[in-house]
């Protein structure tokens, strides 16, 4: 399996990267056009930011919201899927006998912010858990949904979650909600570039991405999604010019939440830059050979260490980036060190639900001897730490 987009990528070498979905790689031809802007900026600071810079968003979102299949001012640019978040955290009416509804799958910064909003707020925080291995998307639906009661005000969901990498039916779930009145907060971070994400027909109320992981985009990129009738509903993070600007304009949710003060906006006008690079190639074709080559993977570190994946095989519940368990008492800590400082290989090695898994990202820069590599180093590694183990 060779994909063969090494070159195009600026990565070291001599290390083997099979951890993008931490925070992506940028292509060198992206990377040059941020730095193309970068100049431009520095040539005239006052130009570029006060008197060009709010045309040049609007046409970087607008490439963008094609690609979303959403119109251009639904969306917004922030630095990341974290930003994104807080600003819906912080403007939510929630409060004593309120609940917000989750799962165990959301990623530790996420979940620490809904828990710091539910304790200021007063109103509860309900985990959800999905057991796995799952089985299908209908007794996934069902057991989540089963945790929905009369005061469940809103839904926070991963649609690819980060710490077990399972795609999670987030249409169905924003269709059920909006039949009970309920909101819809979708953390979509992982999904921009890897899976095929149309922001209205999924129909949440809120959706963030990020742009500088699978998109590729230079770092500082992501967006928040906002359904129309919802955009009245959202404070600015950070009060500036557009709450009251000088010459209003036609969205005061971009109003509100594009300016922030001096800031370098040249990772966002990189976006469209960043989509014809991969619309320049067989795009499609590149990701299923990633997902291919990644659940390929998983079967491998399964049947090595004879530990039960997550989920089925089947597409629906994974993409370019998946995970495999392994073996009870393994030291995460300390494989991941190990892998990265003996072996050179830069792989996400944490726990999920208690247990040690590895989480594996197949980008197009990547082939089978990657894996083979990882593959190798996580039989000698385990292998080892067990001996000692044994020898103490």
């Amino acid at each position: 399996m060779a994909i063969g987009l090494a070159e195009e990528f600026l990565l070291d070498p001599t290390i083997t990267y099979l951890n993008h979905g931490a925070y992506g790689a940028t292509p060198r031809a992206v990377f040059e056009e941020h730095l193309r802007w970068q100049r431009l900026l520095e040539a005239e600071p006052v130009d570029f930011l006060s008197r060009h810079g709010t045309e040049r968003l609007a046409y970087s979102r607008q490439i963008l919201a094609d690609f979303l299949g959403t119109a251009r001012d639904n969306l917004v640019y922030v630095t990341n899927g974290t930003v994104g978040l807080n600003i819906v955290a912080n403007s939510l009416k929630l409060g004593p006998g309120d609940e917000l509804l989750t799962t165990d799958h959301e990623h530790g910064g996420i979940d620490r912010l809904f828990r710091f909003s539910a304790e200021k707020s007063g109103f509860k925080l309900v985990h959800c858990p999905i057991p796995v291995p799952l089985t299908t998307q209908e007794d996934m639906l069902d057991c989540f949904l089963s945790s929905v009661t009369d005061n469940t005000r809103a839904i926070l969901i991963s649609h690819l979650s980060s710490p077990s990498s399972i795609v999670f039916p987030v249409k169905q779930i924003c269709n059920f909600a909006k039949s009970r009145g309920i909101m819809t907060i979708v953390d979509g971070s992982h999904v921009p570039g890897q899976l095929e994400l149309d922001l209205e027909d999924i129909d949440a109320d809120f959706y963030v991405g990020i742009l500088h992981k699978w998109v590729c985009a230079p770092k500082g990129c992501a967006f928040l999604y906002a359904r129309p009738q919802m955009q009245c509903y959202l404070d600015p993070l950070v009060v500036s010019w557009g709450w009251e600007p000088k010459v209003p304009g036609p969205s005061r949710f971009v109003e509100f939440h594009e300016w922030q003060g001096s800031r370098d906006i040249s990772s966002f006008l990189s976006v469209p830059a960043a989509l014809d690079f991969w619309s320049a190639r067989d795009w499609p074709g590149i990701r299923q050979a990633c997902r291919d080559m990644a659940m390929a993977a998983r079967q491998e570190v399964c049947k090595m260490f004879g530990t039960e994946p997550y989920h089925p095989d089947s597409p629906e519940w994974h993409g370019q980036i998946t995970c495999a368990p392994l073996p009870a008492g393994t030291d995460a800590n300390d494989l991941l060190h190990r892998l990265r400082h003996e072996d050179g290989i830069d792989v996400s090695v944490d726990y999920f639900a208690n247990n040690p898994r590895v989480r594996i990202s197949v980008q197009a820069y990547n082939d089978w001897s990657d894996i083979e590599r990882l593959l190798d180093a996580l039989e000698r590694q385990v292998k080892h730490a067990h001996s000692r183990a044994t020898a103490q």
